[in-house]
């Protein structure tokens, strides 16, 4: 057999079985639904036929001897897959090896990945849509599926982990084909925690985030922290740089270790009486 993969699946192609019949009746309520209810209704039977044919591929056809064969059919059991943006139950086959080994479907596996409905939480979440409400937004599947994973703490779950992920991708990024003139810095703090940011700013005028490290105080381990894994990360700064900060002394400080020479310090003082920004340069 194939190799294994992280997720349990194994190398075996999906294929499409070469006839696959409809079940009008079944999916005959799914009409006054909508179209798209319709098609995710034949959608459905046609994943039911996919993996049913991996299995005939796995274990030969059902009910013939196949004298040697290395898997046998192990019944049914529930599961589940992701379909527009939600999860909906479906009953999965089930192969063995003849060693009594379970073998996984490729099909059911790849579409069981939450990769997807994570984004579109985080996308619907993002414009606007309350976790509670979040069932409501979604596309008709018909009457044949059962959804599943659409309350509000396993929408509030599936949100945080899609956050999760965007900021790992977001401030673990390559910066090396960032052409960028200034860099602004500032500490800010949310929720009794401090996080130093890091803003970039190209020729054309555009806002990059760059970069954000949090800590207890907005220290020069803290700030010297973020700026060299901006470094690390690409940022070219030996044609000079302009960084724009506050009065911080510890940005202050991080700045002149990490980029030398090579940065202008511009720091930018609000004043209390008139409410209007000064700069002053260093």
């Amino acid at each position: 057999m194939s190799a294994y993969h992280k997720n349990g699946a194994t190398e075996r192609d999906i294929l499409l079985p070469e006839r696959v019949e409809i079940g009008l009746a079944e999916i005959g309520a799914t009409v006054k639904e909508g179209l798209l209810a319709l098609a995710v209704g034949v959608g459905f039977q046609v994943l039911q036929a996919m993996m049913e044919e991996e299995v005939n591929q796995i274990a030969g056809p059902k009910g013939k001897h196949q004298p040697g064969r290395e898997a046998v059919r192990h019944g049914k059991e529930k599961g589940y897959v992701i379909l527009g943006g939600r999860k909906v139950r479906i009953k999965r086959p089930r192969v063995r090896s003849t060693a009594n080994k379970e073998i996984p479907l490729v099909t059911y596996t790849t579409f069981q990945q939450e990769d997807p409905l994570e984004q579109a939480v985080l996308e619907r979440v993002l414009y606007g849509l309350a976790c509670r409400q979040y069932r409501h937004g979604l596309e008709p599947v018909g009457s044949i599926v059962e959804a599943i994973g659409t309350s509000k703490s396993a929408v509030s779950r599936r949100l945080i982990k899609g956050l999760e992920r965007a900021l790992e991708e977001l401030l673990n990024r390559s910066l090396s084909g960032l052409d960028l003139l200034a860099l602004m810095i500032d500490g800010v703090v949310v929720a009794e925690h401090t996080a130093v940011v890091a803003l970039g700013i190209d020729g054309d005028g555009h806002k990059h985030i760059l970069g954000l490290w949090e800590g207890a105080t907005e220290n020069t381990t803290l700030c010297r922290s973020l700026l060299s894994d901006l470094v690390a990360r690409g940022l070219r700064y030996e044609q000079g740089i302009l960084v724009v900060i506050d009065g911080s002394k510890a940005l202050r400080a991080a700045v002149r270790d990490v980029f030398g020479d090579k940065a202008v310090v511009q720091r930018c003082q609000v004043c209390s009486s008139t409410k209007k920004l000064t700069t002053m340069t260093t």
